[in-house]
């Protein structure tokens, strides 16, 4: 039993369009059309031989008809390996184009190079022409005076190709102008040396080649505001005051301690003074009546002596200011 003829033509168109799309997935027939329309010579062969290496023939086709119709002349094995490399094809070749405009020296392998490294080449080339303003943080610094000086400064850069590979970033910059800004502010006798003249600043900052060893190369630094901050001299002077008032309360009151102790040890010794006072009279009627037992002194002796002791207690309370009225009201 044969087939409906349909459905014959229907398989057939099927089929042929499964073998077109092979056909032109692995020979991209319009890709290599559009490379001689534009004079450049690239055999199919090479195309698919592009598939086999997993490269995307467009992505190496395109960037080269630009770059041979720029003049660069360029190959397509510089550009494959470029891209089997990771790198990105259509930027090199637009930074290639961009810098020719613009007389500026790049080769291939340089711009390769800066591509792998992880710089986009085309903003490099693109800085090159048309140079980039960094504005800095406020950067504080203090005069000799001892007055602190908040400074914000705009540099411009402009790249510089020859030390994008391996040249310090815009923080590198950033950081060497704000040391230089700090060195410049800390040297000025007055803080308002610094307000009058803010291009010394600029002039110092200039002087140092901070740029050295960067991707950059600084073409001007303009002081974009100059405020002035806290008295810092004045405010370590209060500190310092207050700090040596402390230490002299300390001191002060250490000596009071001590001398009150002092005083308590004097004290202590009174008593203990007194006590061998009270001890020594406590000997003296012993003696006496030792004295009188062995026939040292007599009776009368002893009576003078206590008529002696006893004129002397009354003579005492005489002196005394409290016995006085009542010696009156006697």
């Amino acid at each position: 039993m044969g087939l409906d003829p349909i459905v014959m033509v229907l398989l057939i168109a099927v089929l042929a369009i499964v073998v077109l799309s092979v056909f032109f997935s692995f020979f991209p027939v319009m890709l290599w059309i559009s490379a001689l329309a534009s004079g450049v010579r690239i055999g199919i062969i090479t195309l698919v031989a592009m598939r086999l290496r997993r490269v995307v023939p467009s992505r190496i086709v395109n960037p080269l008809i630009k770059a041979t119709k720029a003049g660069l002349g360029l190959n397509i094995n510089q550009l494959e390996s470029h891209f089997l490399a990771g790198g990105n094809v259509d930027r090199v070749v637009n930074a290639l184009i961009a810098a020719q405009r613009a007389n500026i020296p790049l080769v291939f392998e340089r711009a390769a190079a800066i591509d792998l490294a992880g710089r986009d080449v085309l903003q490099a080339v693109q800085m090159s022409v048309n140079p980039r303003v960094i504005e800095t943080p406020t950067v504080a610094a203090v005069a000799k005076d001892g007055i602190e000086v908040k400074v914000k400064a705009r540099v411009t850069v402009r790249a510089n190709i020859e030390r994008l590979v391996g040249g310090a970033g815009e923080e590198t910059i950033i950081a060497r102008v704000g040391e230089g800004i700090v060195t410049t502010v800390g040297s000025a006798s007055s803080h308002k040396d610094v307000l009058e003249n803010p291009d010394m600043i600029s002039r110092t900052v200039l002087g140092k080649g901070l740029d050295a060893g960067t991707a950059f190369e600084i073409l001007s630094i303009d002081i974009a505001d100059v405020d002035v901050g806290k008295n810092i001299g004045a405010n370590l002077q209060t500190e310092q005051a207050e700090a040596d008032k402390r230490i002299a309360q300390a001191k002060a009151e250490e000596r009071r301690a001590m001398a009150v102790a002092h005083e308590q040890e004097m004290k202590a010794k009174v008593v203990e003074m007194r006590a061998k006072v009270v001890e020594s009279e406590s000997q003296v009627p012993l003696a006496m009546a030792d004295a009188l037992k062995n026939g040292k002194i007599g009776v009368m002796d002893y009576m003078n002596l206590k008529n002696i002791e006893a004129d002397t207690q009354m003579r005492g309370s005489i002196g005394k200011p409290d016995s006085a009225p009542e010696d009156n009201q006697d």
